[in-house]
């Protein structure tokens, strides 16, 4: 067991004294993590987990390191348990190489017709390049003045080519969330007319419940997870569709091996993750410890911040009269640009508790 510890540390698989031993309190999960900040720079712009996969997922991993067979099961296995874990049957399931492959083939399937998109502006839309390129038409909502969907203007915005409703919840990069009871009322009527995707890639910094249950009767409804936040698997690349089984179907056979295209060691390290609860427990709570100790002072500094449910930061730097992008540059930080020219609204990744400190301390220079 020494043995492999050694190995995996040299291969990056580790942060050193990352314990799962308590987990009474709030201040013993923070003494418990060390993360390494010498000779590299501070990454806050991707929105990672800064405290990287659970342990469990680490040891399962290595035990799929030697990868000349497919061993397919293990996915299946993965299949079964998200299944469980989202109350849905496993013909319910799709797992792909990130939650980006599974909105690329939600555009696929609604670009067979040509027509419209419809999405939140700004909101997270990599996607929408391939949704351009495959003939769609992007039609932009701007968000409320409290920086949330505007759902009503949406459906608003629907006409008889509209063929996908984007929906991000908690959305990417404002961190703000939708009203539960419109959610629910856009999801219904929207799903009447077109194709929706509701991106919950960062659910699990929230209490909020999952919009799943409207993907077992409806065909119109895809909903998106990712194990590429909470639980610390950005590199690896897993994530998953939860949807109606015809619906489903149709969207693995946009692939050209369903399934095939997320490794085994990727899947033992979700699975794995699935199960060490306490982890992810631990990984919120010294995530909201972070975050409102950056708020705090982003405050202080007179800079407007929009209150967020998830792991990173929405904030305004119109009253701030320094070069916050120097600055970042300066102290080897690495964070977003601006997403609104209006009010210079820019978004940073909540790291450890310590990077955020050396963050502010940039900001006061």
């Amino acid at each position: 067991m020494d043995n492999r510890r050694d190995w995996l540390k040299k291969i990056g698989f580790g942060i050193a004294g990352f314990g799962l031993t308590q987990y009474t309190s709030f201040a013993s999960a923070q003494s418990e993590v060390k993360v390494n900040l010498e000779n590299t720079s501070i990454q806050l712009g991707l929105n990672e987990n800064p405290y990287g996969p659970s342990p469990m997922a680490r040891t399962e991993m290595a035990k799929y390191i030697h990868m000349n067979r497919y061993d397919r099961p293990i996915v299946t296995n993965l299949a079964s348990e998200l299944a469980y874990q989202n109350n849905v049957e496993k013909k319910n399931i799709l797992i792909t190489a990130g939650s980006t492959e599974i909105l690329d083939l939600g555009v696929r399937l609604a670009a067979l017709q040509k027509g419209n998109f419809i999405t939140a502006e700004p909101t997270f839309n990599y996607w929408r390049f391939m949704a351009q390129k495959l003939g769609l038409t992007k039609i932009s909502v701007p968000l409320t003045a409290d920086k949330k969907h505007n759902l009503d203007a949406m459906l608003q915005a629907i006409s008889p080519e509209t063929r996908l409703m984007y929906i991000c919840n908690p959305n990417n990069p404002t961190g703000t969330v939708c009203d539960s009871e419109a959610l629910q009322r856009f999801i219904i009527q929207a799903s009447k007319m077109a194709l929706v995707l509701v991106d919950e890639a960062y659910l699990e910094f929230t209490d909020l419940k999952s919009v799943t249950r409207y993907t077992i009767e409806n065909q119109n409804v895809i909903v998106t997870k990712t194990f590429s936040k909470i639980y610390g698997l950005a590199g690896a690349r897993v994530g998953y569709a939860i949807a109606h089984e015809k619906t489903i179907k149709k969207l693995g056979q946009l692939l050209t091996w369903n399934g095939g295209d997320v490794s085994t060691v990727s899947a033992a390290g979700a699975l794995a993750s699935l199960k060490d609860t306490a982890f992810k427990e631990k990984v919120k709570l010294l995530n909201e410890e972070a975050r409102s100790y950056t708020i705090h002072e982003l405050k202080k500094l007179n800079i407007e911040c929009i209150a967020s449910n998830t792991n990173f930061i929405y904030f305004s730097l119109a009253n701030y009269n320094k070069d916050y992008l120097e600055l970042l540059k300066q102290n080897n930080i690495k964070g977003s640009g601006i997403y609104e020219n209006d009010g210079l609204w820019s978004r940073i990744s909540v790291g450890t508790l310590e990077e955020m400190k050396l963050f502010i301390q940039a900001l006061k220079h």
